[in-house]
């Protein structure tokens, strides 16, 4: 299911991106289609994503380019002399990062999952003051894969247990999710309240917190 809304055009002191966030790796693709202010920090970007996608921030994560890593160090950090310097994702900007439409950078969420996301700026937009200070969805397809699932080919094969009542397994699952999973549900409206929650320029963890656990009762 495509969920998708109209834009109003204007202006701000930051030019608008257009980004594309894709989960590789699923079938049909899940993705999410978002405008953000091009000078967001990148531990912003990662609240907007993890409201938009749908995740919980139960995790790790890390941003990465072609030889650089971003993460919040206040948890996540280089342990071993060889690993790669971490840098903090709240001291760089999207656009320092992406300049340019077409500009790719990755995005990794739960280091025991992997859940690698791909995200591509489509397009750069002329600054609009209403949008400064705010993430929009502007599409998407398919829910988010319950947390802890195994990653890409346990969420695969949870939907096929799911789906065949007579699988050993289907009892159990059922139960494990706590909930009816709906994996081509979308609602663009409901994700935009929540972004809309989200302070600028910063999210505390607490903040992100109250936020994602008021959308998941609002999924409820």
């Amino acid at each position: 299911m495509i969920a998708t809304i109209e834009l109003t055009p204007g202006k701000s002191a930051a030019s608008l991106y257009h980004v594309q966030v894709i989960l590789l790796g699923t079938k049909p693709l899940i993705w999410r289609r978002l405008q953000v202010p091009g000078n967001a920090n990148l531990g912003w970007l990662h609240a907007v994503i993890q409201v938009a996608m749908g995740w919980t921030n139960s995790h790790l994560h890390q941003f990465k380019t072609a030889n650089r890593f971003y993460s919040d160090t206040r948890h996540h950090f280089a342990e071993f002399e060889d690993d790669p310097e971490i840098l903090d994702e709240r001291k760089f900007t999207l656009q320092q990062l992406a300049p340019h439409a077409q500009d790719t950078l990755g995005y990794e969420y739960d280091f025991g999952d992997s859940w690698e996301h791909g995200i591509r700026v489509e397009k750069i937009l002329p600054p609009d003051p209403a949008a400064a200070t705010t993430a929009l969805c502007l599409a998407g397809r398919c829910a988010c894969p319950p947390e802890d699932c195994g990653g890409i080919w346990g969420y695969a094969d949870l939907l096929k247990i799911l789906k065949n009542r007579k699988h050993p397994e289907h009892k159990s699952m059922k139960e494990w999710l706590g909930r009816p999973l709906d994996a081509e549900s979308f609602d663009v409206a409901k994700t935009n309240f929540w972004l809309r929650q989200l302070k600028w320029p910063r999210v505390t963890e607490a903040q992100l917190r109250q936020v994602l656990m008021g959308r998941d009762d609002d999924h409820e």
